[in-house]
Parts: structure tokens; C-alpha cells; sequence
């Protein structure tokens, strides 16, 4: 085989590793949290697992992020109490479902590309609806 030959069945099947990946193709790696709080206007942060930056909002918000790891929510407002919680990242319906058609269609690759980009996965609970306790 030339080196031409090659090429072409190196990006043959690199095409078709891509496209096999159904749930990182149709779902994406990214998922938009959308956090609420009564009353409105908390400061809001925002901590990946797995990344050292934060990022920041005020409520209501939402945020792109990468579905892969969850996240920590830090809620503050002045005159009431500090919220600190876990958003999940965990494997979902839609995206066991994408899982599932890659294995049919895709196979082994494309499954293992869907479970290393999270895009199995969704966060927990999303929306995030928070209501504020009053400092006594």
C-alpha cells in the first residue's frame, strides 16, 4: 500500500471514529445549568471538578459547562444564608439512550469516545431552584 492509500484510510477512519460517537455528536460535551434563586440577584460560583478556574453569575443565570464532572455552587446574598451545594454530573436517559444507538451503529469506539467526553452525562438536579433562609 502507497503512502497515498494511506493517508485516505487514516482519515477514513478517523471520519468514522468521529461520527460514531452518536451521544458526543447529537448531545454535545457541554450542557447549559440554569440556576434560580427566590429572591433573585445571589452571587453566584461556580467551581468544575477537575478544573482550577471558577466562574461567576448572578441569578437567575446559566452557565455552559462541560458536562464531564460536576460542580460546585457556592449562593450568597447579603442578609441570607451562604448556600453550598453539588450539582451531579451522572449518566442520564438521553444520553444512555445516544450510548446505546453508538453501540449498535458505532461500536466500541465511538462508545468509548461518548463515555470520555461526558457526553453521556447531565447534571443533577438542572435547573438548580434555591430559595434563601433569611440571616436571624
Amino acid at each position: 500500500m502507497n503512502k497515498a492509500s494511506l493517508g485516505k484510510v487514516a482519515v477514513a477512519l478517523s471520519i468514522l471514529t468521529f461520527l460514531s460517537s452518536c451521544a458526543t455528536v447529537t448531545r454535545g460535551t457541554k450542557e447549559a445549568l440554569v440556576i434560580e434563586t427566590e429572591p433573585s440577584g445571589a452571587s453566584v460560583t461556580l467551581n468544575v471538578e477537575g478544573e482550577g478556574s471558577s466562574r461567576f453569575c448572578t441569578t437567575p443565570c446559566s452557565v455552559l459547562l462541560p458536562r464531564k464532572h460536576s460542580v460546585r455552587v457556592k449562593i450568597e446574598k447579603e442578609g441570607y444564608k451562604t448556600v453550598d451545594t453539588t450539582v451531579v454530573s451522572a449518566v442520564c436517559g438521553a444520553g444512555a439512550a445516544g450510548m446505546a444507538g453508538n453501540v449498535i451503529v458505532g461500536g466500541i469506539i465511538g462508545a468509548g469516545v461518548d463515555v470520555a467526553t461526558g457526553a453521556t452525562k447531565c447534571f443533577n438536579p438542572n435547573p438548580l431552584k434555591v430559595t434563601l433562609e433569611p440571616v436571624k
